[in-house]
């Protein structure tokens, strides 16, 4: 009954949408063209927290650039639109139509990014100062040298650096010093959203945690929407109010974190999370996901994740499954004695009843037999799956 509710206060409606993104497809150009994001549609509602996890080159950074049109040559958006939808109100913005002057504008006013390099993202020959007020007069040449230093101050404050640091630069600073100044700037002219491309991922874990306080208490002030990326999927589960998962540069499952923390319906996510351990469960074996991720070079015939997946059966190598709510699934369990054995057992969520689960994958409705749930601690191994 908690779980009913939990999901019921995370239902979308078309007024709390603050981002919206239809069918994005990039492609790196090249003599071989490689499609590396591949008709991704997501919803970023205000205020919340979306985590988009997945493995090294699945797509997650490209998406976030192509969000906010900071692609480079050779990769070009192909395909799909981006919009957003003011809080106060009034027609949606599409982003693909704004000219270099409109977008430069629109750009860290509306929505900012943090990028994923906190070693690099700042200039290492002039100072904070001076990166702070190059930032607010390239957008507000009207503010004056007082404005800017007096709201740069402030913004060092808010991430936990002494205002005095204004003077320093880049390479005096430690690398958690330095993403924070990277978040600073990032919030700098109160964005509706920030984009977080894997911020904490050269830190350790607990500069790691202080950082994720702070960004976290920041919104919570501020009210802003974020877009977390990173490939700690226990963390994201953690952290965010849903999750997205790619994969060759697809969305193959989402949902509210809570659900797919509990129980994943898709094998790559389940695979995602055998990877890692759990702190605060049981110890396990972690396995990792065999094989490697196709080349996105050539066309993908079937489910791109079909060469890996224990779960696979004959249509999984001929038809691409699209994202459908899940009416039932199957619950990977590695055996400790053969790790390559792969069981399936009934899922502990009721599906039908979740509204937000959207999962690509044909095993989604797979149910198990009525014999099996007789038997709920009884688990039968298999190598496939037979359909009649």
């Amino acid at each position: 009954m908690k779980l009913e509710t939990e999901v019921d206060q995370h239902v979308s409606t078309s007024h709390d949408v603050v981002l919206r993104a239809r069918n994005v497809t990039v492609e790196y150009g090249g003599e071989m063209p490689t499609r590396a994001v591949r008709n991704v549609s997501i919803d970023l509602r205000r205020g919340e927290i979306l985590g988009i996890a997945g493995e090294s080159g699945c797509g997650k950074s490209t998406l976030a650039f192509a969000l906010t049109r900071l692609l480079r040559p050779p990769a070009t958006m192909v395909g799909g639109t981006v919009e957003f939808l003011p809080s106060s109100g009034g027609a949606p913005i599409d982003l693909m139509a704004l000219g270099p002057r409109e977008l430069r504008a629109f750009r860290w006013s509306k929505i900012s990014m943090v990028f994923q390099a906190a070693m690099n993202s700042l200039n290492p020959v002039t100072s904070l100062r001076r990166q702070f007020s190059d930032m607010f007069l390239a957008h507000d040449p009207s503010m004056t040298s007082d404005e800017c230093e007096q709201r740069s101050c402030e913004l060092l404050e808010m991430v936990g650096i002494k205002s005095e640091r204004l003077n320093g630069f880049a390479f005096e600073l430690s690398g958690g010093m330095r993403q924070r100044v990277g978040i600073a700037m990032a919030l700098a002219l109160r964005p509706e959203v920030v984009i977080m491309d894997e911020p904490t991922t050269a830190l350790d874990v607990v500069v790691q945690r202080d950082i994720l306080e702070e960004i976290f208490g920041i919104r919570e002030q501020l009210g802003f929407s974020i877009i977390f990326i990173t490939h700690d999927l226990p963390m994201l589960v953690e952290v965010s109010d849903r999750l997205a998962i790619m994969y060759a540069g697809e969305i193959v499952e989402t949902a509210p974190s809570t659900l797919i923390g509990d129980d994943p319906a898709h094998p790559y996510t389940m695979g995602l999370q055998n990877s890692c351990p759990d702190l605060r469960g049981e110890r396990a074996p972690l396995v990792g996901i065999p094989g490697s991720p196709p080349d996105l070079r050539f066309r993908i015939k079937g489910c791109s994740f079909a060469p890996r997946c224990a779960f696979a059966f004959a249509p999984c190598h001929e038809v691409h499954p699209l994202l459908t709510t899940p009416m039932g699934s199957v619950r990977g369990v590695v055996d400790a004695g053969n790790p390559s054995l792969v069981k399936i057992r009934p899922s502990s969520v009721d599906r039908l009843a979740v509204d937000e689960w959207r999962v690509a994958c044909h095993l989604h409705d797979a149910l198990p037999s009525e014999a099996e749930m007789s038997h709920d601690s009884e688990e039968v191994a298999v190598t496939g799956v037979e359909r009649s």
